[in-house]
């Protein structure tokens, strides 16, 4: 399965990017090492949904997505995580759990915490649970149109 959206977008927007081959894996944190990232510059998607609504969030690999926070920053009373069903209906070009940062281009608002704007590169999952792509923080703002908002746990 190739993610044709995606690929698609990125040669339309004209944005350099580097497709990363690595091992089949299925945690953001192994696929970051698989891929040479640092686990803060993988950006790893969580699909959400709020009652009728779905969302992207977008956090560094090693966190974990507060979903009060998600909410919030949705103008939504409540956040939950989607199941695959629903993932596989919202990204149909992708296998389930590789969804690409770029929930925009599916039709989602796309929240990204800015702990991830601190880095010049950023990699993301490229539809497969086989491939990762690597492109410049600034190219992924400009193309995802993200809201910025602090979604992470933070732990005591």
């Amino acid at each position: 399965m190739s993610c044709e959206r995606l690929f698609r977008a990125l040669e339309e927007s004209e944005i350099q990017y580097e497709v990363l081959h690595h091992k089949r894996d299925f945690i953001a944190q192994e696929t970051a090492h698989d891929t040479h990232t640092p686990g803060a510059a993988f950006a790893k998607s969580v699909v959400l949904t709020t009652g009728e609504r779905s969302a992207l969030a977008v956090i560094p690999a090693p966190e974990h997505v507060d979903l009060d926070k998600a909410a919030d920053a949705l103008g939504a009373t409540e956040a939950v995580l989607a199941d695959e069903e629903r993932m596989a209906e919202l990204f149909p070009d992708c296998e389930v759990g590789a969804e690409p940062a770029l929930g925009n281009l599916y039709g989602l608002p796309v929240l990204v915490d800015p702990a991830l704007s601190e880095n010049e590169f950023i990699t993301f999952n490229a539809g497969t649970h086989e491939e990762a792509i690597r492109i410049r923080y600034d190219d992924y703002k400009r193309m995802a149109r993200p809201m910025l908002a602090h979604i992470t746990e933070e732990f005591i």
